[in-house]
């Protein structure tokens, strides 16, 4: 395209020394206008130049409207999405980070100029200021560089770890049903140890009976589930099942100078378990459906939430999964969350997930292969008509641009626009492995969940029961104390001592939330079988 294809026109305002500009910059320049609080992303690109008088921008109040950031491998998604959070916690907006690769914790320290830097920022007219931002640090399990975040099975729920353990729906059914047992009946799943117990006893003498009344649990079916946890656990799985349990409201915490804290989930350790950190995620994210409030549409998000490797949650995904997504990501906005999902190419993200996102930034793509091809004709498709040939465009964007469109602050979609993208003013990079885990262990929350504590659950109750039965038929054998067997039950003075030292190390939380398990008292759940609970 060049300046003769379209007759100069008036400036909007805003945009200087711009009526030189072809008519179709002007309209994409007015689109970005924005007069409200925004995100800068960029200046724009058109005919092989950069226009920095063409802001690109993102409106602050609708990040909550989700946003999808894709491209292909090495074209800059990962400091796309250090840039997006960098504003967001400078604006006051907390963020949560998935950390696959290990590179993005270098968002907490000031980042280097460089000539790449100071060249960038001239282009896009940047002022460019190294600048570190208020993190916490936090590993699946403890399993890495962070405060270990961990799930009890009762609250991670039968729907979510059917898909890490990469059960059929029949088996997802019946997984169900044993939940539904241990909820009724008081047996809290804390861990596969728990959950183990329970599929044991009703598949022996005793428990067999109970499920007649609402189908039954066949031996097969029992049998699959046993197997797949005992493999679960031979890679190394359990630590991330128990308590304390990890508060997702921590993720909404806003620094001491107003800043919004950016929350970064270190994956490294466990990037060979794609499968089970991209459910994990999805548990953090459907936990904060069920607690946050309605507030509507706001001035700025309460938290904006990335899901990095996206694609790695849908793959071989359930219909009934996959509805539930759907779902959850249509109604969190009411709730003033934002999702935005990373990956390649658009068609990693199903057609009703997709249309729920309404700000894309699309790094380049590659067409090599007749695939690669078809997913490049298939992703233009899903942009709005623009004056540019996306299909050109698209495999000739270079490193740290991308082709932008979001919806503006009235809520329609802006004009699609090529954009060179600014540069993040954090560290591009790892911070000291050293210095990372100093960061950790000086967190506030690091008492709160450093220590794993195993107290009384299904286990341990069902164990008891096996227990009394075979104390029961010899009568010289002392009965166990009742006491005993209600250890950590509200309202027991003789275990008052055993609360304080669990309220000491960090698992009151947990143990409160759990007090809707008590017997004849079942959980309610969500549209994830995720557990419903009081705060």
């Amino acid at each position: 395209m060049t300046d003769s294809e379209a007759p100069p026109a008036k400036a909007p305002e805003g945009v200087s020394g711009a009526p030189a500009l072809p008519q179709p910059v002007l309209e994409i320049a007015s689109g970005y206008a924005f007069t409200g609080p925004a995100l800068d992303l960029g200046a724009l690109l058109w005919d092989g130049r950069c226009l920095p008088d063409v802001q690109i921008r993102i409106p602050l109040p609708m990040l909550n409207r989700h946003g999808l950031v894709a491209g292909a491998t090495g074209t800059g998604k990962t400091k796309t999405l250090q840039l997006i959070a960098e504003q967001l916690s400078a604006q006051g907006v907390p963020v949560f980070l998935a950390d696959v690769k290990g590179d993005v914790s270098g968002i907490s320290a000031p980042g280097q100029e460089n000539d790449k830097v100071r060249t960038r920022a001239g282009e896009v007219r940047q002022e460019w200021t190294p600048a570190g931002f208020p993190c916490e640090f936090y590993a699946l399990g403890g399993m890495g560089h962070g405060i270990p975040v961990r799930a009890t099975i009762t609250s991670f729920g039968p729907v979510l770890l059917s898909k890490v353990l990469q059960l059929n729906q029949t088996q997802e059914q019946s997984l169900g049903l044993i939940f539904h047992y241990a909820d009724q009946k008081g047996l809290e799943l804390v861990d596969l140890k728990d959950l183990r117990a329970v599929v044991t006893f009703l598949t022996s003498d005793e428990g067999k009976s109970e499920l007649k009344g609402i189908g039954g649990l066949s031996t097969a079916t029992a049998g699959v589930i046993l197997r797949s946890l005992t493999a679960f656990e031979a890679q190394g799985m359990s630590p991330f099942f128990g308590e304390p349990e990890f508060d997702t409201s921590e993720l909404s915490r806003v620094a001491g100078d107003g800043r919004g804290t950016v929350s970064v989930l270190e994956l490294p350790a466990v990037q060979d378990k794609p499968q089970l950190f991209s459910t994990f995620l999805m548990w953090l994210l459907a936990d904060l459906f069920h607690d946050l409030p309605e507030v509507g549409d706001v001035d700025k998000p309460k938290l904006v939430f990335f899901f990095d490797e996206a694609h790695l949650l849908f793959n071989d995904a359930s219909k009934a999964f996959l509805d539930a997504i759907t779902q959850t990501v249509r109604l969190i906005r009411s709730k003033g969350v934002g999702v935005f999902f990373v990956t390649q190419t658009p068609k990693d993200v199903p057609g009703d997930v997709l249309a729920q996102l309404g700000n894309r930034v699309q790094h380049a793509l590659r067409a090599f292969t007749p695939d690669d091809q078809k997913a490049l004709r298939a992703t233009v498709k899903t942009f709005p008509n623009s004056p540019y040939d996306l299909e050109e465009v698209l495999t000739a964007l270079g490193t740290g641009e991308a082709v932008v469109t979001v919806l503006s602050e009235k809520g329609a979609p802006t004009p699609v626009a090529a954009t060179r993208l600014r540069a993040p003013e954090s560290l591009m990079g790892p911070v000291d492995p050293a210095a990372l885990d100093r960061a950790v262990e000086q967190s506030p929350l690091y008492g709160r969940y450093a220590e794993a504590v195993d107290r009384e659950s299904a286990y341990e109750k069902l164990t008891a029961r096996e227990a009394q039965a075979a104390a029961s038929s010899a009568p010289s054998a002392p009965s166990e104390p009742t006491s005993s067997r209600r250890r950590g039950r509200k309202g027991d003075d003789q275990d008052s001592s055993v609360v304080q030292q669990v309220v000491g190390s960090g698992v009151f939380k947990s143990l409160a939330r759990s007090l809707g398990t008590q017997v004849g008292r079942e959980i309610t759940r969500s549209i994830f079988g995720t557990a419903r609970r009081r705060r």
